[in-house]
């Protein structure tokens, strides 16, 4: 087993602490249990999308919790009921899981939907405006919110105004 070696990069930053505890908890807990198989998709900027193939899970067998950055998926095993047939070969599986999911800060879980064997997990992410990035003028004790059309000229010009 490889380990990682992030003390390079803890030399150089501040602040990243919980993202290298996070990245080397993951090479250490990567148990090698694929069960159930998911995929993860980036669906655009700030949208994602959770698929695990379910099969023979019912909605009220799946347990899904969000946490802050923790999302738990859990299915839990159904009794087994008597048919009267007698079993030659099981390969479906029937068993239950947990898979664990380290979301991002500000990403929450939009919704999840269960259809065709696949549980659906929608999550969004959502910068506050408080967090967004804020242009600070020069000369200048007030804070202007960086415009997301690109029009950063005003700051500049109130500096240019200041300078002269």
């Amino acid at each position: 087993m490889s380990r990682l070696d992030f003390t390079p990069y803890r030399r150089s930053t501040v602040g990243f602490d919980r993202l290298f505890d996070l990245l080397e908890s993951q090479a250490r807990s990567q148990s090698g249990d694929n069960y159930p198989p998911f995929n993860i998709a980036r669906q655009g900027e700030d949208n994602y999308r959770i698929t695990l193939a379910v099969a023979g899970f019912r909605p009220q067998d799946i347990d899904i919790t969000a946490q802050q950055n923790l999302l738990t998926v859990q299915g839990k095993k159904r009794d087994e009921v008597d048919d009267g047939s007698q079993m030659l070969h099981v390969g479906i599986a029937n068993r239950g899981f947990e898979r664990r999911f380290e979301l991002a800060d500000f990403v929450r879980v939009e919704r999840a939907d269960l259809a065709d064997g696949l549980l659906i997990i929608d999550l969004v992410r959502e910068v506050p405006d408080a967090m967004k990035p804020k242009k600070i003028a020069v000369g200048s004790s007030t804070l202007k919110a960086v415009e997301t059309n690109g029009d950063t000229d005003s700051a500049s010009d109130t500096g240019a105004a200041n300078a002269a």
